[in-house]
């Protein structure tokens, strides 16, 4: 037995394996792409690669990592437990679906399906910006339950986006509330600067507010929204045109504070 243990974690598609200490630290990780057994304690060479043994495909190349980022070396030094960067868009839901999946047949579409398919859908359009600069974190938790759906950090700075499907409606805003379709209308404005006031002061750094609206068919704004942006999710994009704010060390700096689940407090 070697105590070490293998923690598989799946970021755009692309998995990778971390051998991880007793205590959670990581000291190595399998990149099955590259085929390539990267080892930060040169003399747990032979338990690496038995621990690994089992998900070894083919000959690989074993050795330090080629050259090692400040990003990649905050993120080797997180328990796999306390990193938020392999979530999901809609992390939350998918579990909450998984342990309570609802009644088989009902009448009308469970509603936390509905936002399961915002949440991927404008979390999908983020991490595509991910060439321009971009990070995104999913599902980060707050104390008391509550979450950010979708934090982007980047040259424009840092954005708290909340996701709302919309899907063939109209939406009606009159800061602070949103109405979608026939629905009745809801402070949601209100949470969404709160939400990010809070992240402002778990980060120490400014975090704007943004609500990513899914597929609506119109948007009327009949009082304009104070502090809040209001886009679509085909508007996502234009967001690689912000600038200005953070230079790249200072994006991936926060990029691995922010990653870390005791940054929001447990």
């Amino acid at each position: 037995m070697t105590g070490l243990r293998v923690v598989p974690t799946w970021r755009h598609g692309q998995e990778r394996l971390y051998v991880c200490l007793t205590d959670g630290r990581n000291i190595a990780w399998y990149d099955r792409e590259a085929a390539r057994v990267n080892l930060l304690r040169d003399d747990r060479r032979e338990d690496v690669l038995e621990a690994l043994g089992p998900f070894l495909t083919g000959p690989v190349a074993v050795g330090p990592p080629p050259v090692p980022t400040p990003a990649e070396l905050a993120r080797l030094a997180l328990p796999p437990d306390d990193d938020l960067a392999p979530n999901r868009p809609g992390e939350a839901l998918l579990i909450a679906l998984d342990r309570d999946p609802g009644p088989a047949h009902r009448l009308r579409t469970d509603p936390r399906r509905r936002a399961l398919a915002a949440e991927q859908t404008v979390g999908e359009a983020l991490d595509a910006l991910d060439g321009a600069g971009w990070h995104t974190l999913h599902s980060v938790p707050l104390p008391g339950g509550d979450r950010v759906h979708h934090l982007a950090i980047g040259p424009g700075g840092l954005l708290a986006i909340h996701s709302l499907q919309a899907r063939k409606q109209r939406v009606r805003v009159a800061d602070p509330l949103i109405a979608v379709g026939r629905r009745d209308p809801e402070p949601l404005l209100r949470r969404l600067r709160t939400t990010a006031d809070r992240a402002s002061h778990a980060l120490t750094a400014e975090v704007r507010p943004i609500l990513a609206l899914v597929s609506p068919t119109d948007v009327v704004l009949t009082t304009a929204p104070r502090e809040v942006r209001i886009l679509t999710d085909l508007d996502l994009p234009s967001l690689t045109r912000l600038g200005g704010v953070l230079k790249p060390a200072d994006v991936e700096g926060l990029h691995a504070m922010a990653r870390d689940r005791r940054t929001w407090g447990r």
